[in-house]
């Protein structure tokens, strides 16, 4: 299983004979795209932000995540595990990772707080919340997004869209331009088929087409999965990217709201 985390050196976890490797980026060649998606539009999605980390060539582009309010950040578990805060940077606004539009927050993190029952074995309980040492300024293109109640379920078969800065292919080439790409939401029973019974939780949220082809991929972690403009999810791990048979795993924000 690939989660969607990268490290200058890959290191791989082997979970039930599967590779497990987060989706997620901490050096400066590595910097991320969607999988079959395109491009989003400025100010289409103003509840994405980029997690930044300061680094010894300055701020790289770490993880995705959503405004909650103009205090916190919900991004997934494994992009603040092993982290200090003081290395974290906020940037909403963001759309070009290249280019400074003027319409950038940049804002330090101030703490992490990750689900207390994080396992970066099994990637259960794959969220977090970061707190920010000073609000954001709410406008067109900062904004929060809706959650959904306590264990409202997204359907199979509805149509969901995730964005993000991930690699374009898997392990492959470096971004700019925000990417968007529309999903099926796919039944656990399906996923566990896929992945195996006692690899996918019911917390986690499954999406993808049979035949592969669009996904999110490493550079992702942590960012939105909307359906019907509420956060019903937040890129976690995978197979690969965009392989057939193999959809994309989200944590199911639904599951966690009281945790929030």
């Amino acid at each position: 299983m690939l989660a969607r985390f990268i490290v200058s050196a890959v290191c791989l976890t082997l979970v039930a004979g599967v590779p497990k490797m987060p989706r997620h980026t901490r050096t400066l060649p590595l910097l991320p795209r969607i999988v079959g998606g395109e491009e989003a539009s400025p100010g289409e999605f103003p509840h994405q932000i980029s997690m930044q980390l300061d680094g010894i060539f300055g701020r790289s582009h770490s993880c995705g995540g959503s405004i909650f309010n103009e205090n916190y950040i919900v991004t997934a578990a494994h992009c603040v595990h092993g982290q200090s805060a003081h290395k974290i940077v906020i940037v909403a606004g963001e759309y070009s990772l290249g280019t400074d539009s003027g319409d950038e927050q940049v804002i330090p993190a101030s703490h992490l707080r990750a689900h207390e029952h994080y396992s970066s074995q099994t990637m259960v309980n794959d969220i977090a919340l970061i707190s920010l040492t000073e609000p954001l300024v709410m406008n067109s293109m900062v904004a929060p997004i809706e959650l959904p109640a306590q264990m409202e379920l997204v359907a199979e078969g509805t149509t969901c869209t995730t964005t993000g800065w991930g690699t374009t292919t898997e392990g492959g080439s470096i971004p700019d331009i925000l990417r968007k790409v529309d999903l099926p939401v796919v039944s656990d029973d399906s996923c566990r088929v896929s992945y195996g019974a006692s690899e996918i939780e019911d917390s986690m949220l499954c999406a993808g087409f049979p035949e592969g082809g669009k996904d999110a991929c490493q550079g992702d972690s942590g960012g939105p999965f909307v359906c019907g403009n509420k956060l019903h999810g937040l890129t976690s791990w995978g197979y690969g990217c965009a392989r057939p048979d193999f959809p994309g795993i989200y944590t199911e924000v639904a599951y966690f709201r009281d945790w929030v």
